[in-house]
């Protein structure tokens, strides 16, 4: 009896939105995983594992197929491609799956999608591939070594090249390789990290204690995080710890008003409004803002899962001055659009996005969100910048020209913040650059800057 589902073909079908019609992968992969809920863990578990599999390794992948292919990878019809690459990842990556099985199922899933005539083509090349893989030659040294054997674009890595020494850029790119368990918060308005832990355990949840902060926990083992009875209580939030240390940085006290303007999913907002329970009265509010209504009921959902109440979301553009909000806030989160090079592991695809054209105009972006942000913080308050690259043009250089712009601002010292295993990652008084590979996070930069004297509002 022929399966009615077969996950090659969902594969193929996510890889084709992703690489041809330009789909981001984490929001594809998460709706394919929804829709086929029904199917078997370890059936998830393959479209996960080989999707993200091949985008991971894709240039690697090219690579390889391009020596064994008279016909070109960008020459080749995206079918062929995408479903090339999937069974090229699974002879290189997966030897649960026998060479004869991706063999054999590329060739069905090819005459299935209209390519009978191909059906030779695609079994010749596989073929090869599998008998050959070991002789397969890499290149041997510089950003073209690294780019082939990482999978990451070359200009990328010769980006990476003017700032970092190639034995940290290698560890990033190695991380971003490496499966990982996920990252939680514990919602200390609800429940002790104990509790969690017990409540976790419970369900046959393996969890690890994060050494960077206390209520933050590495899970693992767990079907799929909707079928949790703790994470539909709202008990904890997926949250990486490098975005749980904004909410740290941002020092929120009892009574503050603080802005996120750009709030979703929700993450650091939702953590703000946490510290200003736990501060004490209930006073304070946190308004969480977004560019488009999709983003804002992202958070509206995370809001009403985690009953919180002094938390609203807004739909408006970061990029366009509030008048009304001139003065108002005692922090303001400005966690902005970024290239996103700090977390490749997470969204494989955006190496493939991403272009220096694009970085420059990004830069442009932060920088007028950065001009409307500014007016918001109240004499005394806090700005809050962060990014989830590892980019110094979008990092430490827009702070440097944050600065000089606006002397009203300064760098605040946070090393006190921080736990002791990150002190020594703070490039100046007041920005921390967090490395994936050289620290237990993803890539990612914080800045905290204090506002020093009256602002100057029509300045």
């Amino acid at each position: 009896m022929t399966k009615q589902i077969n996950e090659r073909e969902i594969v193929l079908s996510v890889l084709m939105e992703i690489t041809e019609n330009g789909q981001y992968s984490h929001i594809v992969l998460r709706d394919v995983l929804s829709k086929y809920q029904y199917l078997e863990k370890r059936e998830r578990a393959f479209i996960t594992r080989v999707t993200e599999g091949t985008l991971e390794h894709m240039i690697e992948i090219d690579y390889i197929l391009d020596q064994f292919s008279k016909v070109k990878v960008k020459k080749m019809k995206p079918v062929i491609r995408n479903l090339l690459r999937s069974a090229v990842y699974q002879l290189k990556y997966m030897d649960s799956v026998p060479d004869r099985a991706v063999c054999s199922e590329s060739v069905k899933l090819a005459v299935r999608k209209g390519f009978s005539g191909l059906r030779g083509y695609v079994n010749g090349v596989l073929r090869s591939i599998a008998r050959g893989l070991d002789e397969v030659k890499y290149p041997e040294e510089g950003a073209q070594a690294l780019s082939v054997r990482y999978s990451c674009p070359e200009w990328i890595v010769r980006l990476w090249q003017k700032y970092y020494e190639d034995d940290v850029i290698e560890a990033m790119l190695t991380d971003f390789q490496t499966e990982k368990p996920t990252a939680v918060r514990c919602c200390l308005n609800r429940v002790s990290p104990e509790e969690l832990v017990r409540r976790l355990e419970e369900e046959g949840v393996k969890t690890e204690a994060h050494p960077y902060l206390p209520y933050a926990f590495l899970i693992s083992g767990y079907d799929h995080l909707e079928g949790l009875q703790s994470f539909r209580e709202g008990l904890f939030t997926v949250q990486d710890v490098s975005s749980m240390l904004v909410g740290e940085l941002s020092g929120v006290k009892a009574g503050d008003y603080v802005i996120d303007v750009c709030a979703a999913p929700g993450g650091k907002a939702l953590h703000a409004a946490e510290k200003l329970l736990l501060a004490g009265n209930g006073s304070g509010h946190v308004e969480a803002r977004d560019l488009t209504e999709r983003k804002v009921e992202l958070i509206r959902a995370n809001i009403e899962r985690m009953g919180l109440e002094n938390v609203s979301a807004v739909c408006m553009d970061a990029s366009v001055p509030d008048e009304a909000s001139a003065g108002k806030a005692d922090v303001v989160i400005a966690d902005l659009p970024c290239s996103g090079l700090g977390v490749l592991g997470k969204k494989p695809d955006l190496r493939y996005r991403a272009d220096p054209e694009g970085i420059r105009s990004l830069i442009e972006l932060q920088r007028q969100i950065l001009n409307c942000a500014k007016a918001y913080v109240k004499p005394g308050g806090a700005l809050i910048y962060s990014t989830c690259t590892v980019n110094p043009e979008e990092n430490t250089e827009n702070v440097y020209w944050f600065l000089e712009e606006n002397p009203e601002f300064e760098l605040d010292d946070i090393r006190e913040k921080l736990c002791p295993e990150l002190k020594d990652s703070v490039t100046e008084k007041g920005c921390i650059q967090l490395l994936p590979g050289i620290h237990r996070c993803d890539g990612f930069f914080i800045a905290r800057l204090v506002h020093r004297f009256e602002n100057n509002y029509t300045k």
